[in-house]
């Protein structure tokens, strides 16, 4: 009896990225987050944040591809490793490009705070957008706005320069949902004081978040996950992670490169300061003074079409279970991968060294 072949048409329509780098790309990642989950709740964001870095470097050096880090720890003279524009990998298979983030949520981390993730995406050459060392400012939304945007006869479409009411009216219809009934995931930050007042004054609810906005703009991508939109500016190269993975989700994410300084309205002089050291770099990234202000969405951050992103947990997330350390360097993680054929997998992994002697539960 014929039966649907979705399962086998969604294998069939990865590109080798996503069929050969997959399960490497989750190795990745939970090497980075056994490291940090040793300094959990130690307080130290920066040994906590070098540790995942280091773990993240040592497994890249096995993997069989040809990769470059698109946007990384910083520059050559900021970053020992893991730095923008360095080679990793063994030089052999797929040629990637790289975005990476060994811990998200540094502060979370040390805090013992949930939320905190080690997080990687890779694609074809050309196909991660440079992130510069700048904020970008943006909206978050899971792909229910996007079809619903798509349908609309009226040309309704989320926007950075609209009203917030009128953004939040657009989710409304698309997810079916009161306007009092949304949640607004913003960085509890100065600069986001206007937003905090607009979405209350709209009656959508705000949940104030310490860090880490990266895995609450994957959540808008799942029903009943209690994220409906994430707005503020945070970091650059979250952003394109977070558009890395909204590629397979079907969520979008709109909005515009922005210097700090403006970002937290500072004076004239010192925006013109700010501007002019890191002007020389955006340039050389391809990035006018003009072209700063252009609106970005998820195929100008990730316009690759063989992208594949992963995360997993260090501290406990809303879907996934924070690193659990089970002794003799033993560890229990859960991960997400996706892919951009639209395959998405939550996974739980064990690593059992003394397996004689390892009585554990996950």
């Amino acid at each position: 009896m014929p039966h649907p072949k979705t399962t086998e048409e969604m294998m069939a329509a990865a590109g080798p990225i996503e069929r050969n780098l997959s399960l490497p790309l989750i190795q990745i990642t939970e090497a980075a987050a056994v490291a940090s989950a040793y300094q959990v709740g130690k307080g130290d964001r920066k040994y906590a944040d070098h540790v995942a870095v280091e773990a993240m470097r040592r497994v890249l050096n096995h993997i069989d591809m040809k990769g470059t880090v698109k946007i990384g720890e910083g520059e050559r003279d900021e970053a020992p490793m893991l730095f923008i524009g360095e080679e990793v990998g063994t030089g052999n298979g797929p040629v990637v490009e790289i975005a990476v983030d060994p811990l998200e949520g540094t502060n979370l981390a040390a805090d013992d705070v949930n939320g905190s993730v080690a997080v990687m995406s890779m694609a074809e050459k050309d196909g991660i957008f440079y992130g510069p060392d700048i904020y970008f400012d943006k909206i978050v939304v899971g792909p229910k706005v996007v079809k619903y945007e798509k349908e609309s006869k009226t040309g309704e479409k989320i926007s950075l320069d609209a009203p917030i009411l009128q953004n939040l009216t657009i989710v409304s219809k698309a997810l079916g949902k009161k306007i009092e009934d949304l949640v607004v995931v913003v960085l509890d930050r100065d600069r986001h004081k206007n937003i905090v007042r607009d979405v209350r004054a709209a009656g959508a609810r705000v949940r104030l978040i310490p860090d880490g906005d990266l895995l609450p703009g994957v959540m808008t991508c799942f029903e009943d996950s209690g994220v409906d939109m994430v707005m503020g500016a945070g970091g650059s190269g979250e952003a394109v992670l977070t558009a890395s993975a909204l590629k397979g989700l079907g969520g979008k994410i709109t909005g515009r490169l922005v210097l700090p300084s403006v970002a937290n309205e500072k004076t004239e002089d010192e925006i013109l300061k700010e501007l002019a050291e890191k002007l020389p770099r955006l340039v050389k990234m391809g990035i006018s003074e003009n072209d700063i202000h252009k609106i970005r969405e998820t195929n100008d951050l990730v316009p690759g079409k063989d992208v594949i992103f992963a995360a997993t947990a260090v501290t406990d997330g809303p879907f996934m279970k924070g690193t659990k350390l089970l002794g003799g360097g033993d560890a229990c993680m859960t991960s997400i991968l996706v892919g951009s054929s639209g395959v998405v997998r939550v996974t739980q992994s064990v690593y059992v060294k003394d397996k004689e002697n390892k009585s554990f539960s996950v």
